[in-house]
C-alpha cells in the first residue's frame, strides 16, 4: 500500500422540535489495495460498502428504526475510481512523500455477562491507528476461528487516527482460551494480540452460610429461654 486518501465530509443536523444536535459523516477513502465509502451518524456507522461482497450494508442492530440509503453501492464504486485518480496524482506530484504511522493499541471484551454453554459476543475493540485499515483474527484455545466473525469499517477519531471492531458470536466453553490478533503497517515485530479466557462468577456461598449459622444459633437460643421460663413456672 502505497498510500492512502481519505476525504472527510462533516455536517451538522438541528432536530428542531428536540432542539438536539447530531453530527453526520461521510467517509470516502481509497488505497491502491483497499478502499471506504461509509455513511454514519453520532459516532456510530449506519452504512457501508463492502467491496468484497459488492453490496451496501446496514450496519444498524436489529432494534433500530429501519433506515435506507438507495443506492449507496452504486456511489461508493464511482468514488472509489475518483478517489484512486486523484490519490495517484497526488503521489506524483508530492513525490510520494512519507506517511506518518500511528501503532493501534485494542482491548477485548464480552457484550453479556458469561454464562456457560450460552451464546454470546467477544468485542475486539482496536484504536488509535493511522492509516487505515487494520486486520484482526481470532483463535480458540490456539486454533483459527472464522465462522461468526465480523468486522467495522474504520471510523475517524476526534485526533484524525482511526478505531475498528471486530466481533466474534460464540458460545462460552469451561477452560476455553481467545485471542484477538491486530495487524498493521507500523506492527513491523509481531501482531498485536489481547487474550480472554473463560472465566465465570460463582456466587459466593459465605453470607448464606453465615446466615444459616446465625439462624440457627438464634433458634437454639429461643428453645432454651423457653425451655428454663417453663421450668421455672413448674417449680413455683
Amino acid at each position: 500500500m502505497k498510500g492512502f486518501g481519505t476525504v472527510f465530509v462533516l455536517s451538522y443536523l438541528l432536530c428542531v422540535k428536540a432542539l438536539i444536535m447530531h453530527e453526520d459523516i461521510s467517509i470516502v477513502g481509497c488505497s491502491d489495495t483497499d478502499a471506504e465509502f461509509m455513511y454514519g451518524l453520532d459516532g456510530e456507522v449506519m452504512e457501508y460498502a463492502d467491496f468484497t461482497k459488492q453490496e451496501a450494508v446496514n450496519a444498524l442492530p436489529p432494534f433500530a428504526d429501519p433506515v435506507s440509503f438507495p443506492g449507496l453501492y452504486e456511489d461508493a464504486q464511482a468514488n472509489r475510481e475518483i478517489c484512486r485518480a486523484n490519490l495517484a496524482a497526488d503521489i506524483h506530484n508530492y513525490k510520494n512523500p512519507t506517511i506518518t504511522l500511528d501503532t493501534p493499541y485494542s482491548t477485548i471484551y464480552t457484550r453479556d455477562d458469561v454464562e456457560l454453554g450460552v451464546e454470546n459476543t467477544l468485542i475486539c475493540h482496536v484504536t488509535g491507528f493511522y492509516p487505515a485499515p487494520v486486520t484482526v483474527w481470532w483463535t480458540r484455545n490456539g486454533e483459527n476461528v472464522t465462522e461468526g466473525v465480523s468486522i467495522s469499517p474504520p471510523y475517524p477519531n476526534k485526533d484524525s487516527t482511526f478505531n475498528q471492531v471486530s466481533r466474534l458470536t460464540f458460545t462460552p466453553g469451561e477452560g476455553d482460551i481467545y485471542s484477538c490478533s491486530v495487524q498493521h503497517r507500523s506492527l513491523t515485530a509481531q501482531p498485536l494480540t489481547r487474550m480472554w479466557d473463560v472465566e465465570v462468577s460463582v456466587p459466593s456461598v459465605g453470607p448464606a452460610v453465615f446466615c444459616g449459622v446465625g439462624l440457627t444459633v438464634g433458634l437454639l437460643g429461643v428453645a432454651a429461654g423457653t425451655f428454663f421460663l417453663i421450668k421455672g413456672n413448674e417449680c413455683n
